[in-house]
């Protein structure tokens, strides 16, 4: 039985649900970021529940790292470490990798690079990408690839693409026999796997022709959002995601604001993450219905209002804008937290809202009216 259903569509838009070991999840849904387990800004999995969180994503080549995949394996696996009882999501860490290109090097077995750490020397290939997630136990687990920074050589991103199809088979063959292993925490861990091909659609087409003759249970487009304008993210979506199985849920990996979010909706895409509201929260800036608002302004200075009057979040329950503005401006962690609460309500809320919209049959008058508020400053 397919776990994935999709139980509405309004042109290329789906509302779906996708059965997992650790619960359901609605989508479109969007997947809140806790990287070394955990959310920055001092945000707990007590916070996540109360914000509308379904999905947790951390990160392979952090928690390799530190504090271990093997010990977080001691101790329970992820869900019990960090108190989580809801799906976890782990990236593969090919994108950390594609990071460090000054300190890495690549090759049919996999990527030797260097610890941000304590300076060591580490190797990531397929095997160890899976081992190191069957550790964590996380519901889902990514295929490792290699992300290409936008723009690159055809050629080169030609032979990647070719490479992380063999990486595909080999992440595929290992899950499946860790899964079948006695001392493995979840036997029911899922394999995505992720469409490459940088900025050029007749790569991305082969590439996703390629990977979904493959049985997996999902797919993802990597390799967006790193160096490309929003047009031409919006074109390879245009071009892929016709391609992905119907059946089967779409991922669009670290991407991204808003606007993107809802403009990835319309053209089909189910899944997202995205460390961006976390990052914008640092630096006092906020996401409302309005568009987005720099709390540190001087003309917020005296405003009592909450961040958003139609907001239901920890910090616009509580407090007003003066408040967190002066938080931030005193450097008080407060600040970044609520911020941080308060966008990842924010995000949470939205692809509630489009759920919701969805159900109704009124997305498209949902996208209609948000596509031109969602990017602009609030006023």
């Amino acid at each position: 039985m397919n776990p994935f259903q999709i139980l509405k569509t309004e042109g290329n838009a789906r509302r779906g649900r996708l059965a997992t070991v650790h619960g359901v999840i609605e989508t479109p849904v969007f997947m809140n970021v806790g990287t070394a387990a955990a959310i920055r800004g001092g945000a707990g999995t007590i916070d996540l529940r109360e914000i509308g969180c379904q999905v947790e994503l951390s990160n392979t080549y952090h928690l390799h790292l530190r504090p271990g995949d093997e010990l977080i394996k001691r101790l329970g696996g992820l869900h019990r470490f960090m108190d989580w009882d809801r799906p976890i999501l782990t990236d593969s860490g090919g994108f950390q990798v594609f990071s460090l290109a000054h300190r890495r090097k690549i090759t049919e077995k996999g990527v030797r690079f260097c610890s941000y750490i304590d300076g060591r020397m580490v190797f990531i290939g397929p095997e160890e990408s899976m081992r190191i997630q069957s550790n964590l136990g996380s519901t889902i687990a990514m295929a490792f690839d290699e992300c290409i920074e936008n723009p690159a050589p055809y050629a080169y991103v030609e032979r990647s693409i070719e490479r992380t199809t063999r990486w595909l088979v080999r992440c595929k063959a290992e899950m499946e026999r860790l899964n079948a292993l006695d001392d493995t925490i979840n036997k029911n861990q899922m394999l995505f796997g992720i469409n490459q091909g940088g900025i050029f659609p007749d790569l991305r087409i082969r590439h996703m022709r390629e990977i979904r003759e493959i049985d997996l249970p999902g797919f993802a487009i990597g390799g967006l959002s790193v160096g490309e304008t929003a047009e031409e993210m919006y074109g390879i979506l245009d071009a892929v995601v016709p391609e992905m199985p119907k059946e089967k849920p779409r991922y669009l990996m670290g991407v991204g604001t808003p606007l993107n979010i809802l403009e990835g909706v319309y053209r089909g895409v189910d899944f997202f993450d995205c460390v961006l509201p976390l990052r914008n929260a640092q630096h006092g800036n906020v996401f409302t219905w309005n568009g987005k608002m720099r709390l540190l302004a001087e003309k917020y200075r005296e405003d009592m209002r909450p961040i958003d009057e139609n907001c239901g979040c920890p910090a616009c329950r509580h407090y007003g804008r003066a408040y967190i503005r002066h938080l931030l401006k005193a450097d008080e962690r407060l600040g970044m937290r609520l911020c941080v609460l308060h966008n990842l309500y924010f995000y949470n809320d939205l692809t509630a809202k489009m759920r919701e919209a969805l159900d109704a049959g009124e997305f498209t008058a949902f996208y209609n009216k948000y596509r031109s508020i969602l990017g602009e400053f609030a006023q």
